[in-house]
């Protein structure tokens, strides 16, 4: 009886310790400019995160999608995730802060007026975007552009890590909600609701439905179709740049709505489709 209880002691104990080096961590770059906050965990992460197993399955990853590159080349291209990585962690104090249609915003927007157009058009909607660039930027985007937006996160996996993060994160105007269960219904009551749901769409699962990435079946959640479909709603792409440094652009594509051709199945298939063919274009 005393051996779970010495392992969820090792385990608070754990994570406790995790929870104080990583606000340490952004209290530091909290402290800092941006541009020095993001240059720093950049480099931070691009000298320690090739040394990791997760540097060599993302090579591994990396020539099935890319067999023409050398290995240099593989790897120069997972130094630079690395860097965007520990950019992103390293922007999250400053992100909250930045205006982003202000004049002296680091932030670029191109096609802001289909934000406009699904903020005015009485019905519910979808943005999706995937992991580029710095994508806690894009709800800001939204928000900002006076569309309160509810924005699906995946739960880290420290509890202490995962309040820190979400108070950084919070801002008027969006709300933030764990994928799963309980998100899931949290999101069908918003689009109910008439209101306006924010899907990163690029998380691995091993569910779903198959659909060609670089000439290989991927498994990839059919959610945004499911959801477009039921709901008859437009959906709109986000790309996410990392222009240089601290600096980003984030583009809106024009909103689109799945065929309906009576063929559920075959709709879901074709419009994600679509969505992981515009995701493999970006990268």
């Amino acid at each position: 009886m005393a051996r779970p209880r010495r392992t969820g002691l090792l385990l608070l104990a754990t994570r406790t310790l995790e929870a104080i080096l990583v606000a340490a961590m952004l209290g530091v770059f909290s402290a800092l400019p941006l541009g020095v906050a993001s240059a720093l965990g950049g480099t931070i992460a691009r000298t320690l995160g090739p040394l990791t197993g997760a540097s060599r399955r993302a090579e591994r990853q990396l020539a099935l999608a890319f067999p023409e590159k050398s290995r240099s080349e593989l790897a120069a291209i997972v130094r630079g995730m690395w860097d965007n990585l520990g950019r992103v962690f390293a922007e999250y104090p400053h992100v909250r802060r930045i205006k982003v249609y202000d004049p002296d915003s680091p932030i670029e927007v191109v096609g802001a007026e289909h934000v406009d157009r699904l903020r005015d058009d009485g019905e519910p909607g979808i943005f999706v975007t995937g992991h580029f660039g710095n994508w806690e930027t894009v709800p800001r985007a939204i928000a900002q552009r006076g569309l309160p937006l509810t924005y699906f996160y995946r739960i880290p996996n420290n509890p202490m890590v995962d309040r820190m993060l979400r108070a950084m994160r919070h801002k008027e105007g969006i709300e933030l909600i764990p994928k799963g269960a309980e998100g899931a219904r949290r999101g069908l009551s918003v689009l109910n609701e008439g209101g306006h749901l924010g899907i990163l769409t690029d998380l691995r699962t091993n569910e779903g439905i198959a659909v060609p990435f670089f000439g290989r079946p991927a498994m990839t959640a059919p959610a945004v179709a499911r959801l477009a479909l039921r709901f008859g709603c437009p959906v709109c792409l986000v790309r996410a740049e990392r222009l240089e440094g601290a600096r980003f652009r984030i583009t809106f594509f024009p909103p689109v709505r799945p065929r309906q051709t009576g063929g559920r199945n075959d709709d879901i298939a074709s419009f994600m489709t679509e969505v992981t063919a515009a995701i493999e274009g970006w990268i």
